[in-house]
């Protein structure tokens, strides 16, 4: 089967390209030229633009779309075009599948600006007779990931956190190697035409639960203070000052936090039980990449 992956240069779009390579015909896109490898065909498109787009779907059957604008001021209205066009275009080109990572947590009634935009995403993504078969995550555990490296961040540098409500918050971290298997396990399966699954690991925790087991696999005892004033924008500028995420990133990604991410319904199992990573392991196999 010929797989194509927008967004193959990114943390979960390299891990993913390598293993549907194991299985299938892949073809890698990035924004920028990356070097070409033996079992993969490396090519450059930008999604938001429809020639560019049409030029690498030739023969394509399964899209996987992996785009965010996080960073850029207008990423919501950027992200909203990259999908239509990509959905477009797939259809004119007679794809079977797209699939896409989107947030666990896009249907609550108070979303932030970055999960309202991964929400309206699915929905363009999903507007054309191709089928589209969502999987929604929380936080990636794994080298890359930007909410993940920032929560690090945090253990290493402060051994007093001021921390905002939002460390309450429930979600349901997921290790990378367990997204990409998931992800590369639907490819193709009719049963998952149409559908949307929650993805998640083994356990729910905190956002505060989640800091203090970080801390202890490495080593570290920070005091967490909880504040009712610490409003979203100013803990992404604040982020932005202690960890290496810049402030554009930072401030979506945060006032993201204010929702629960859990899995609410575990459907995927029925149809890819995998064995899932625990936190600490998922976490020790982030360490050693990033070292």
């Amino acid at each position: 089967m010929k797989a194509l992956v927008f967004g193959a240069s990114g943390t979960i779009g390299r891990p993913l390209v390598n293993e549907l390579a194991q299985t299938h015909n892949v073809v890698a896109i990035s924004r920028s030229q990356q070097p070409g490898g033996i079992d993969v065909e490396w090519k450059m498109a930008d999604a938001t633009d429809r020639d560019s787009v049409a030029r690498v779907l030739d023969g394509v059957e399964v899209v996987y779309y992996l785009v965010h604008s996080l960073g850029s001021p207008d990423f919501e209205e950027r992200d909203a075009k990259a999908a239509e066009t990509t959905a477009r275009e797939a259809q004119r080109a007679g794809v079977k599948q797209i699939i896409y990572l989107g947030g666990l947590g896009d249907n609550a009634p108070d979303l932030s600006p970055h999960l309202r935009s991964r929400h309206e995403t699915g929905l363009r993504l999903a507007s054309t007779s191709v089928p589209l078969t969502t999987l929604r995550a929380a936080i990636v555990v794994g080298a890359g990931s930007a909410a993940f490296e920032t929560v690090v961040a945090l253990v290493d540098r402060l051994p007093v956190m001021v921390a905002p409500r939002w460390v309450s918050s429930r979600t349901q971290p997921i290790a990378l190697r367990d997204v990409v298997a998931y992800l590369a396990g639907v490819c193709g399966v009719e049963r998952t035409f149409g559908v949307d699954y929650d993805i998640g690991g083994l356990e729910m925790m905190t956002y505060r639960e989640m800091i203090e087991r970080i801390a202890r696999v490495r080593g570290r005892r920070p005091l967490i203070v909880e504040v009712p004033v610490l409003t979203p924008y100013l803990s992404s500028l604040w982020l932005h000052l202690v960890t290496p995420v810049n402030a554009g990133v930072a401030r979506p990604l945060v006032e993201g936090l204010r929702n629960d991410t859990v899995v609410r319904d575990d459907r995927i199992r029925d149809v890819l039980p995998i064995e899932l990573t625990s936190f600490e392991s998922a976490a020790l196999l982030a360490f050693e990449e990033i070292e």
